[in-house]
């Protein structure tokens, strides 16, 4: 994220983040619903599009689409 020059908002991504993967990288479903998840990054997507382009509508979509193609 830093290399992408988004440390900034990494700081506040990473707390967010913690617990809903194992050690292995395999979503913990049993700590965090998908739904909850997918929403929270989606907000985060929104607040890092506004702050990079003042646009927050630049993240729409991305919790439709994630649920749609991932939720089962």
């Amino acid at each position: 994220m830093g290399q992408l020059g988004l440390g900034r908002q990494f700081g506040r991504l990473a707390p967010r983040l913690d617990g809903a993967f194992r050690a292995d990288g395999v979503f913990a479903h049993d700590r965090l619903r998908f739904v909850d998840f997918v929403d929270d990054v989606e907000d985060l997507l929104e607040d890092v599009a506004w702050q990079e382009q003042g646009d927050k509508e630049a993240a729409d979509g991305f919790e439709e689409y994630m649920l749609r193609h991932y939720s089962g």
